[in-house]
C-alpha cells in the first residue's frame, strides 16, 4: 500500500486513481443540476442491489462537510444514492479536529477525489456568531470556528456565510497534512460552495 503521511492509503484508495478530483467535483455540480431541475436519477438504481454492493466496503468517489441543518439532505441535493458520498456534519459546516480526522479516513482510506465544504442560505450558527448573544449550553463553542467569516462578513449574513465555507476549505487544505499532500499530488480537490434553500441550488465559491 502507498504511504500517504501518517497513513497507509489503502488498496480501496488507489482503485479509484482513475476518478479524476475535477470529474468527482463535476458528479456534485452535475446532481445538484438534477435536483434543482427536478429530474433526479438516484432513486431509479434498484435499493436492493445498491445495499447487496456497499454492506462490505463502501468507495464514495466524494466528500461533503456540511452544516447540520435539516433543510440540507446532502445526497438528496447531489442525486446520489447509497455509498456514493462520505458526509460529514456539524452546525456551521467547522472544520473541526473531529471533522479533519472523519474527512482524513474518507481521502486516506475510502480514496475520496474530491471535498466539498458546503454553506447554506440563512445559516443560523453564523447568524448567532454575528449576533454574539448569550446561547445555551456548548453552542457557542462553535463561535470561535465561524468568528473569521463574521469579522469579515459584518452584518452581511450571506457574506458571512460564503466566507464561512471558504475558510473552512482553506483549514481542510492547511491544517491537515494528510489532505495537503494530496491536494499537492492532484489526487485530490477541495472547494468551497453556498447551497440555495429557495432554488435547490449549490454554487461553488471562488
Amino acid at each position: 500500500m502507498a504511504m500517504l503521511g501518517e497513513f497507509k492509503l489503502s488498496s480501496k484508495a488507489e482503485a479509484q486513481a482513475p476518478l479524476s478530483p475535477e470529474t468527482a467535483l463535476q458528479g456534485l455540480t452535475d446532481g445538484d443540476r438534477r435536483f434543482a431541475e427536478g429530474r433526479m436519477t438516484s432513486f431509479d438504481e434498484d435499493l436492493e442491489m445498491l445495499k447487496a454492493k456497499t454492506v462490505a466496503n463502501q468507495q464514495p468517489f466524494a466528500a461533503v462537510l456540511s452544516c447540520a441543518d435539516s433543510r440540507v439532505p446532502v445526497e438528496l441535493i447531489f442525486d446520489q444514492s447509497i455509498g456514493r458520498l462520505f458526509v460529514t456534519r456539524v452546525a456551521g459546516n467547522i472544520a473541526s479536529s473531529p471533522m479533519i480526522a472523519s474527512l482524513e479516513y474518507a481521502v486516506a482510506v475510502l480514496g475520496t477525489k474530491a471535498i466539498m465544504v458546503l454553506g447554506h442560505t440563512n445559516c443560523g450558527a453564523v447568524k448567532a456568531t454575528i449576533e454574539g448573544k448569550a446561547v445555551p449550553g456548548q453552542i457557542s463553542t462553535l463561535f470561535p470556528y465561524i468568528r473569521p467569516a463574521a469579522d469579515q462578513g459584518g452584518s452581511d449574513l450571506e457574506a458571512a456565510i460564503k466566507a464561512n465555507a471558504k475558510i473552512q476549505a482553506r483549514l481542510l487544505r492547511q491544517s491537515s497534512p494528510v489532505l495537503a499532500e494530496q491536494v499537492k499530488l492532484n489526487r485530490l480537490t477541495i472547494a468551497a460552495a453556498y447551497y440555495d434553500l429557495a432554488s435547490g441550488k449549490a454554487t461553488l465559491l471562488d
